[in-house]
Order: C-alpha cells, then sequence, then structure tokens
C-alpha cells in the first residue's frame, strides 16, 4: 500500500502524535481518572468549622478555620485555616500574613492571658481578666482625673485628654467602629486610631 503523504502532512501528523502522547501522559487519559478514584480525599467531616476574620489589617477578609477538640471550652486545636470563598472581600485568597495565621495561633510566645508585671520586679505573672479590666479602668480614670484640659486659653470648652492614646481595631463592623469612635471622643481622648471615619 502506497500513502501519498508530503513533508508538510508528515510534520503535522507527527506533531499531533507528540500533543496526544503528551496529553496522555499529563493525565487526560482514562488511566490516571482510574488511579484517582482510588485516592481518598483529606476528610474535614471530623472537624469544626469556624468562619472568622482574619485579624491582620483592615482589609477584613473572610477565613474558615478547622479545629479539632472542644471549642466552646477553649480546648480546641487549630489544624487548617483557609481563604473563605463565599466571603465578598477575598473570595476564597488570602495574603502571606493571613495565610500563616496558624503559626500566630499556636505561637508559644502568643499571650493568652493578661500579665502584670510588678513594681520591682523582672518577671511578668498571670492575672485574671477581671483584675486587668479594674487596673486599665483606674489608670484611665486617673490619667483623665490629672490632665484633663477642659478649657483653652479662651475659655472655650475642649474637653481633651492628650497623655493616653487608643489604637482601635481595624476588623470591626461599622456600627462597632462608630461606638468605639463616640466613647473614646466622649473620654476627651485625642490621640484615636480607628477605621470609622467619622
Amino acid at each position: 500500500m502506497n500513502i501519498d503523504l508530503s513533508r508538510r502532512s508528515f510534520i503535522k501528523l507527527a506533531g499531533a502524535g507528540v500533543v496526544a502522547s503528551s496529553l496522555g501522559s499529563l493525565g487526560f487519559g482514562e488511566a490516571e481518572a482510574q488511579e484517582l478514584a482510588h485516592i481518598k480525599p483529606f476528610r474535614l467531616t471530623t472537624l469544626t468549622e469556624t468562619r472568622n476574620t482574619c485579624p491582620y489589617c483592615s482589609v477584613a477578609c473572610g477565613i474558615i478555620m478547622y479545629s479539632e477538640g472542644d471549642a466552646r471550652n477553649g480546648q480546641a486545636e487549630l489544624i487548617h485555616i483557609e481563604g473563605d470563598v463565599d466571603h465578598p472581600t477575598n473570595r476564597g485568597t488570602l495574603c502571606p500574613k493571613g495565610a500563616a495565621l496558624k503559626d500566630f495561633v499556636r505561637s508559644e510566645s502568643r499571650l493568652t492571658e493578661p500579665k502584670i508585671r510588678r513594681p520591682g520586679s523582672d518577671a511578668f505573672e498571670p492575672i485574671s481578666w477581671d483584675e486587668a479590666l479594674d487596673r486599665i479602668a483606674r489608670a484611665l480614670k486617673d490619667d483623665r482625673d490629672e490632665n484633663l484640659v477642659q478649657f483653652n486659653e479662651d475659655g472655650v470648652p475642649v474637653n481633651r485628654l492628650t497623655t493616653t492614646g487608643v489604637l482601635a481595631a481595624s476588623a470591626t463592623t461599622n456600627e462597632t467602629a462608630w461606638a468605639t469612635f463616640k466613647v473614646i471622643k466622649a473620654m476627651g481622648i485625642a490621640g484615636f486610631d480607628n477605621q470609622a471615619r467619622v
């Protein structure tokens, strides 16, 4: 049998053969699909899924955290964090800091309770949340009583406290940011940064 095959047709046929064999070796054949059917996927059914917001910046990307254990009593171990594909801000993507959140949460140097260094001591000791909040409230009240400027030189009421500064959370709702802004300004604190540009 004699086939009339030009040089150009031969090169096209050889190229098509190379492409077909390459696609088969890259997994587009039936053998690859059958092999993948036997691999068990990573099962998240035993883990607790929690949707949250990344705490790093004001972009407030959505994250999904997978944990194992009793999350209600603070005994859960974080297994995996990924971007939330249903979140309108990041649509499943995370920056490098957001992608490393698991390391941030599981870090041995992370503070998990309030601590205080008493005068003359060289070490921090843990205290309760009630004691910490009472000490903060007392320090704010003492500072405000001592340093509040109620009137300027012209006698105009200014209600200004310049010795205390507050850095508020960035990943909050508009309503929370607005309420925080109003409380801090009502105290007269001038040094304040918040995402609410009221």
